[in-house]
């Protein structure tokens, strides 16, 4: 059976897949990322995972590459380059040393940019040749697609929207920088944004009795259904602050939809009804009504395995196509 192995690597966890070409995950597993701050070793519990797979797979596979999708991935060099939300400072040579484990092809791109290809072939996107990809997770990622193509830029670094800035001198985030998209919208920055409202408010609140590390995303969302004061207003800041982002991203690209997946997007209509309200107010008249503003159509719990994935099968596929 053909497939690929598709690596998500994020800020908590890091995902790995056996993918058929049908988008099918036969075999997945997942460890946490920072368990493992060194390198090497972190490098050797993703070949334990892949081995393991391959063994659970019980059929015999043949694997026509590996596909990764990581934070400041550059897929011009296959090297994660001073991600913020890692472990690993620097730069990290990943595709290189995923080749000297396996001698199999390696395609590396930015988390998000594998998202967006993974929409394309495997999700909502499949008729769609200019869209967005939001990822939600500890941080802020974005994929952006136009004419079909997606957008790298000059030395492979495009479309960091989760680093333009929103608020001049506004909250710190991984980078350094102040103000950032991503410190206010994000799984880390919706925590923030509880703290925040609980500093600045004297209503009762589960999260009175919470420690930051011990918020959860999933307990937000279910504070919220059962109507919690803080988690609704938290969620309303998060989607206003997405939805005013998102109208001036519109203006750069004019997307037929912008795609939303990742933790936070899971929330439902707690993120999307005061984004969308938000990003439609900001638009200017000649977008409004014209975008959508809509959840991934992969498995959530498989689209960012199913996006690395997609960087083979595109790559297969455009060699297949060259060689006609």
């Amino acid at each position: 059976m053909e497939s690929v192995v598709g690596i998500d690597i994020g800020g908590t966890k890091t995902k790995i897949g056996l993918v058929d070409k049908n988008g099918k995950a036969i075999k997945k597993s997942t460890f946490r990322t920072k368990e493992h701050p060194d390198w090497k070793a972190y490098m050797q519990q993703i070949k334990l995972h892949i081995e393991t797979l391959k063994e659970k797979a019980g059929t015999e596979l043949d694997i026509k590459g590996i596909g990764v999708g990581a934070p400041n991935a550059n897929y011009y060099t296959g090297t994660i380059e001073y991600a913020p939300n890692l472990p690993w400072k620097g730069v990290i040579p990943l595709a290189k040393e995923l080749k000297e484990l396996y001698d199999l092809p390696v395609a590396v791109t930015n988390d998000a940019n594998a998202a967006a290809i993974g929409e394309a072939m495997y999700g909502n996107a499949k008729e769609m040749k200019n869209f967005i990809v939001i990822t939600l997770g500890t941080g802020l990622g974005s994929g952006i697609m136009v004419e079909g193509n997606l957008v790298n830029g000059f030395d492979g670094f495009a479309g960091e929207l989760g680093h333009v800035t929103v608020k001049e001198g506004g909250r710190i985030c991984g980078t350094g920088r102040r103000g950032c998209l991503e410190a206010y919208v994000s799984s880390t920055g919706l925590k923030r944004s509880i703290m925040y409202l609980l500093a600045d408010s004297i209503e009762d609140s589960i999260f009175r009795n919470i420690a930051f590390n011990d918020l959860h995303g999933e307990d937000i969302t279910q504070a919220a259904e059962e109507g919690d004061p803080i988690a609704i207003k938290a969620y309303a800041l998060t989607g206003e602050v997405l939805g005013k982002a998102l109208a001036n991203f519109v203006a750069f690209s004019q997307p037929e939809a912008i795609f939303l997946l990742g933790g936070l997007a899971n929330a439902g209509k707690w993120i999307f009804e005061p984004t969308m309200r938000h990003m439609e107010e900001n638009l200017m008249k000649i977008y409004q009504g014209k975008v959508k503003l809509l959840p991934s159509g992969m498995l959530e719990k498989d689209a960012a395995i199913l996006g690395a994935a997609a960087l083979i099968w595109q790559e297969i596929g455009e060699m297949n196509t060259v060689l006609g």
